[in-house]
């Protein structure tokens, strides 16, 4: 199992840096727009990935590490949201840290909700088919 976490991992690590790096360089500035923008999309995937491999006897617990620890994992960062918020606080720029925190909270859980939403809808309509 830790073989397939660890492959989810890179792929979810090299997923972030390329579509991160994509965001940042299409709105440039201060604002770190690109790790927000993974993460919310990592939480939005999370929330469908978790509620759909739950409710799917057919998916193993192996693809289910695979998806969520390894490549969401991987994919969303923590790390990173927290350097860049003690970035913006060290510089004083109060505005831009409330800004990102709060729309960094916000938005992550309201991604998973969501994402587990559409999981519920996909689910319910396979089940009607």
């Amino acid at each position: 199992m830790i073989y397939w976490i660890a492959f989810g991992s890179a792929l979810g690590g090299a997923a972030r840096y390329s579509l991160g790096g994509l965001v940042q360089r299409w709105a440039p500035g201060e604002f770190p727009l690109g790790t927000l923008a993974v993460n919310v999309i990592g939480s939005l995937a999370l929330g469908f990935l978790i509620r759909y491999a739950l409710e799917t006897p057919a998916v193993s617990a192996e693809v289910r590490a695979f998806l969520t620890i390894g490549f969401c994992g991987g994919f969303t960062t923590f790390s990173t949201f927290s350097f860049e918020a003690a970035t913006l606080l060290e510089r004083g720029e109060w505005p831009r840290l409330a800004a990102y925190a709060g729309l960094s909270l916000l938005l992550t859980v309201a991604a998973v909700l969501i994402g587990a939403a559409l999981a519920g809808q996909v689910l319910t309509l396979r089940r009607s088919i």
